[in-house]
Order: structure tokens, then C-alpha cells, then sequence
């Protein structure tokens, strides 16, 4: 591995699981993912066999990086477990569907910030030092920031490298995005985002708060062909109809009404034509879990009734991928510790084991892509 990316992921990023902040809590569910994935819970031991992996990051396979913040969440907290416990799964699942993939390990996050944007000097500089024992350092310390920053070190010296985002609450995904589609634009690459999810995402703000679950979707149309090259599935839950969206911004939408009337394999080739049309070759895959309808993944901040089954989810991907190369994917909004009183169901087991079915997919085609297999 690169000195410049080895240097920045010891500052920015910390071993898989590690990177929700804690003591006690939830520590025999990190030490197991440690024992699987490094055969020791000393924490120096796995310090060293974390960094020591990391020179995969340089091979075709997909690399897996978490971003375990909820701080742009806005109805209920829980996401920031995610990636921990999903990570369990795909480790568990990996040597019975053989999927393959590299894990950066994740984004070390203070959980109280977002974005370097919204602290003040003062607070920049204590957090400096907190993270990286000098406040001298320029180094960003919020989540979001530190995540583009690493990002676009990883891009600019593998532009081709395909990174699978785990969340944390959607808002991560404007991370994600932007640092995936401005190495695109660099590679001249015409590239599609296809984001599956309840919800819209395209306030321009919330309650005077530009960078959070509901308005990442807002800011990343404008790197994807000026808003033609979104396409959302699964929409539900808005509070304006799905021509607002369309004529104000120029967006795409498939409602899951439209999914169950016509079903998922005529939807699947609307979205083949309309990515035809605009002569896109590459796709970002955006995956909000409560897409699902909330009998299969209540586990989550905001579930929502009348969602989509896992079959037309798997469907559609399965045939967009036969037709676009997946460069880059995120799932998010996993929430463990999150009940929902609405939904009888073995949770949180529902929700992650349709998490995990639905990312060793999207891993699948990733790998396929990159491997050429």
C-alpha cells in the first residue's frame, strides 16, 4: 500500500467494528468479529493484523469501508450499529456463498459531529487533539469529512477501486457519492445512480440542515447528470408526488405501487431503457433498508408498511447488473437495537439476514466486475 494511504488510514480509520466509540457495550459482538476475521481480540494484535491487511486495497476486489454514524439521522438513532452487526453476517455467510471482498475497516467517528462545516474553530481543535494528540494536525474529525478525505486519497491513486459503503444513517451516502462520482467525472465515465429506498431524500434542507438522511439524495442529482441519471425505487413515504419530483428535479422515481402492479421485471427494464437513453455505462447502487417493507426489516429508523418484497429487490439489481458495470454501493440505515412496535418479527435477525442476502449480492456483481469473472 501506497505511504499516503497507509499514513491517512491510521489517522482516519480505525479496525472493522471499531468504529462506534465504547468501552463495554456491544464489546463481546466486536471481539467476535475480531476472532473470525483476525484470530485475536488483543487489541494491539488486531491493530497490527488490520493494518497489515490493508495492502489488499491495491487488488480488484471490492473493498468494504464503514461509516458507523447516525448523527444526520432524524427520527430515531440506531444506525450507527450497522456495520458492526452486519459485518458479522457477511464474515458468518462468506465461506457458504464464497463472496469476496477486502474490509478497510471503518471511518473513526465522534459521535456528536456530522460535518466539519458545522463546528466551530474551537471545537475543530479539541477534537484534533482528541483524535490525533495534536491540534496542529489538518486532519479533519467529523465523520463525513474524514470519510470524503479518504475517499479521494483511495480514488486518486486507485481510480478503479470499488468501494462498498456500510452506514450508519443515509446521510453517509453523501460522502460516498460525492467522492465516487468526482473521480467518475475524472475517469469520463457516464455513470447512473440507482437508489432504492421509502423515502425520497431530496429536501433541500431539513429544519436549516443541508447534510442529513433526508437530503443527500438532493445534493448527489447534481453529480449525476444534472438529476436524469437518479433513478429512485420504492418510494412511498413523501410528502410531494411523484410528478413533483420528476418535472421540479428531473429525477426518475418507480413508486412500489407502480412495482406490485406491474412488477419487478418490467420495472427493472424501464430502468435499463431510461439508463440506455442517457447512454450511462457505470451504476452507484444506493440501498436504504427500509425499502424492504417493514415485516421484513423493522430493524431500522424509519420503517414503512406496503414496501418492497426481496425478490423483486433482488430481481431488479440482478438484471441492472447484466447490463451495467456496479462501480460502487452503499447499505444503510441498519438499526439492531431499534424495535418497532408495529412489526411482530424476530428482530433484529429479520432485518440482517435480508441486509446481508441483499450487500452479498451487490458484492457479488461488484466482484464479478472487477474480477472480470
Amino acid at each position: 500500500m501506497s505511504t499516503s494511504l497507509q499514513v491517512l488510514a491510521k489517522s482516519l480509520l480505525c479496525p472493522p467494528g471499531n468504529g462506534v466509540y465504547t468501552i463495554h457495550t456491544a464489546q463481546e459482538r466486536k471481539n467476535e468479529l475480531h476472532q473470525r476475521m483476525f484470530g485475536t481480540v488483543h487489541a494491539k494484535e488486531v491493530e497490527t493484523a488490520w493494518m497489515d491487511s490493508l495492502v489488499q486495497l491495491e487488488g480488484k476486489l471490492p473493498i468494504i469501508l464503514g461509516l458507523p454514524s447516525d448523527c444526520g439521522g432524524g427520527i430515531q438513532r440506531g444506525a450507527n450499529w450497522g456495520p458492526l452487526f452486519l459485518r458479522l453476517e457477511l464474515i458468518n455467510a462468506q465461506k457458504i456463498f464464497g463472496t469476496r471482498f477486502v474490509d478497510a475497516g471503518d471511518i473513526r467517528v465522534i459521535p456528536h459531529l456530522l460535518h466539519d462545516r458545522y463546528i466551530s474553530k474551537e471545537t475543530l481543535h479539541s477534537c484534533r487533539k482528541a483524535l490525533y494528540g495534536s491540534a496542529r494536525k489538518n486532519l479533519p474529525v467529523s465523520p463525513l469529512s474524514m470519510a470524503e478525505v479518504f475517499l479521494d486519497t483511495l480514488y486518486n491513486l486507485h481510480p478503479h477501486a470499488a468501494v462498498f459503503g456500510l452506514g450508519g444513517d443515509h446521510s453517509v451516502s453523501y460522502s460516498f457519492t460525492k467522492s465516487f462520482f468526482l473521480k467518475q467525472k475524472k475517469l469520463k465515465r457516464k455513470t447512473g445512480l440507482l437508489h432504492f429506498d421509502a423515502h425520497t431524500d431530496l429536501l433541500d434542507k431539513r429544519l436549516g440542515i443541508d447534510l442529513c438522511f433526508g437530503s443527500w439524495a438532493y445534493h448527489a442529482r447534481k453529480w449525476c447528470n444534472n438529476g436524469t441519471g437518479l433513478v429512485q425505487v420504492g418510494i412511498r413515504s413523501s410528502g410531494r408526488s411523484k410528478q413533483h419530483w420528476e418535472r421540479t428535479l428531473k429525477v426518475k422515481q418507480f413508486w412500489t405501487k407502480e412495482i406490485r402492479e406491474e412488477g419487478a421485471a418490467k420495472i427493472a427494464q424501464k430502468i435499463i431503457d431510461h439508463y440506455d437513453m442517457l447512454g450511462v455505462e457505470e451504476l452507484y447502487i444506493s440501498f436504504d433498508i427500509d425499502t424492504l417493507d417493514c415485516h421484513f426489516a423493522g430493524a431500522t429508523g424509519t420503517p414503512e408498511e406496503n414496501g418492497m418484497f426481496p425478490h423483486e429487490v433482488a430481481l431488479i439489481i440482478g438484471e441492472v447488473a447484466r447490463h451495467y458495470r456496479i462501480a460502487g454501493a452503499d447499505l444503510t440505515e441498519v438499526a439492531p437495537f431499534v424495535r418497532s412496535p408495529e412489526v411482530i418479527s424476530l428482530e433484529p435477525n429479520t432485518t440482517l439476514m435480508y441486509a446481508k442476502l441483499i450487500a452479498l449480492l451487490i458484492l457479488e456483481k461488484m466482484t464479478a466486475n472487477q474480477t472480470g469473472d
